[in-house]
């Protein structure tokens, strides 16, 4: 090899190394803000989040932050602020509380005589914090007995009606039960910390014995409302699934530190049976899907996931939130530089997209379709042709370079949103659904078993589904424990319509 051929092998070398180094400190740089950086995506600054250092307390403390707007307490007219919601106490109860003299004190210091109460006047508001009690409810029944009849011989007792028990031969209540699930599921408070809980409370009540309750509660009243809530979901046209791991200990064939998964399925944001499922799965084969969906044709919102294709009969929808969240992550450290203007300008189309959806959300389904052909159609073209042009000029390895690959992979899937008026532009309605159930995982880390993920799974399903109708879920699980255990829905099905979270009696008792 001459001198020539050398120097030109070791530039090419120097060159591929400068590359490798590049993309390195570009991962090490997206997976810096991925441990310490913040989760949100907003993105009009186009700039990367550094970790907090301070205490909820410190972070969002705001001397200038106005008090909550109580407009119309007790008849008089507060100043209101703006943003504030004018009806934040309405549903809570109210006490008046007359600060007065005492009766030695009403006298006149000037003459001595005694004072006559002219009016009182306003001064404020307080909201009052009334820890929990307990109190134990011990059941009797009445035994009425006809006189009459026993007279002539003939015995006649008739012993009055009691509300069923929530678990036999327990002393679970309906409001205990809903409450432990309340506090783990909607709280995310562990069982553990419940115990320390009721022990200060004055009750020995173990968290080994809430988990019973929690799983023979879910199994023999929540199940068969999922149940039922599920074939309600396959009759819709929309559409969104997601699904996040869980670790599940005790699976059969498996070890402990084997991911199973949680998957989550729901009704599209414009039906008018807003629906949240959530299933547990071993795995992530795209037989789970295809087998919860059997039966369902229409729209289906997604991430690219390939487990979805095996779902037949479905149009895919792309979600534009996890394409915007790819650019996101390619941004570098310096969102100044020159390496940030490619990805800067994916977002900037990607935001151009949301803020005109944001203005259509109010039209009907076909004033929508119309209006996105419209006004997004352009935008959408102006997109593709950009990344038409900038492919070439990015490594196939980089952040940028996936993100630019996984637009041109998924194009057809990006713009089938465009085929319905009730379609999404992303699927940040099934995220955020699921994003409780990862909250509450960095708390309680694992499920104990697959009995116990599967309760989990029907719980926060009927948590996400009351939230998602617009009902309180502690007053939704309470009003399922001391309405349901009583109706004879094994035999007439037809019963458990009366507790779907969208029936009328439902939105009524538990707002």
């Amino acid at each position: 090899m001459s001198t020539a051929e050398q120097i030109a092998t070791l530039e090419n070398r120097i060159n591929e190394l400068e590359l490798e180094n590049k993309r390195l400190h570009e991962t090490v740089a997206y997976l810096t803000r991925k441990l310490y950086g913040r989760s949100s995506e907003k993105t009009s600054a186009l700039s990367v989040g550094q970790v907090s250092l301070f205490d909820e307390a410190e972070v969002y403390a705001v001397p200038q932050a106005p008090e909550p707007d109580l407009k119309e307490v007790q008849g008089y007219i507060r100043r209101k602020y703006k943003g504030q919601r004018t009806d934040l106490l309405k549903d809570i109860p109210h006490d008046k509380r007359l600060c007065t003299l005492a009766e030695e004190d009403r006298y006149c210091e000037a003459c001595g005589t005694d004072l006559v109460s002219v009016g009182k006047e306003f001064i404020r508001t307080e909201i009052e914090f009334i820890p929990a009690k307990i109190r134990v409810i011990d059941y009797y029944r009445e035994t009425f007995e006809c006189r009459t009849c026993r007279k002539n011989g003939e015995p006649y007792m008739e012993k009055s009606p009691m509300p069923y028990p929530v678990i036999q031969h327990s002393m679970a209540s309906p409001s205990t039960v809903a409450w432990i699930m309340h506090q783990k599921f909607v709280n995310h408070l562990p069982l553990y910390r419940q115990e320390n809980e009721w022990k200060m409370l004055g009750v020995n009540l173990k968290r080994e014995t809430m988990s019973n309750w929690i799983l023979a509660a879910a199994r023999d009243w929540l199940m068969p409302l999922v149940d039922l809530m599920h074939k309600k979901l396959l009759q819709e046209k929309y559409l969104h699934a997601d699904e996040t791991t869980v670790q599940v200990l005790n699976e059969e064939g498996r070890s402990n530190t084997t991911n199973s998964y949680m998957w989550v399925y729901s009704s599209g944001k414009y039906c008018k049976k807003q629906i949240r499922l959530f299933q547990y799965q071993p795995g992530r084969n795209g037989k789970y899907p295809q087998e919860f969906l059997k039966g369902f044709s229409g729209f289906l919102h997604t991430d690219a996931y390939s487990g979805y294709k095996k779902v037949p009969e479905i149009t895919r929808c792309m979600c534009w939130t996890h394409l915007r969240r790819y650019f996101r992550d390619a941004l570098p450290k310096d969102t100044q530089s020159p390496e940030a203007t490619i990805p800067s300008q994916g977002i900037r189309f990607c935001n151009k997209l949301f803020e005109i959806e944001e203005t259509l959300e109010k039209l009907t389904q076909e004033q929508r379709r119309l209006e996105r052909l419209k006004q997004e159609t352009p935008v959408l073209e102006a997109f593709w042709s950009w990344v038409d042009s900038v492919k070439d000029k990015v490594l196939p390895k980089s952040k940028i370079g996936e993100a630019i690959q996984y637009a041109l992979n998924n194009k057809e899937d990006f713009m089938n949103y465009l085929l319905d008026g009730n379609c999404s532009i992303s699927n940040n309605l099934s995220e955020n659904s699921i994003r409780p159930f990862t909250l509450g995982r960095k708390n309680w880390l694992f499920s104990g078993s697959p009995r116990g993920a599967d309760a989990s799974a029907a719980v926060y399903s009927i948590v996400e589904s009351a939230k998602a109708n617009d009902i309180n879920p502690y007053k939704y699980l309470y009003y399922i424990f001391s309405e349901l255990p009583g109706v004879q829905f094994g035999q007439n099905p037809e019963f458990l319509e009366d507790y779907l979270p969208w029936s009328p009696d439902v939105q009524a008792a538990c707002k």
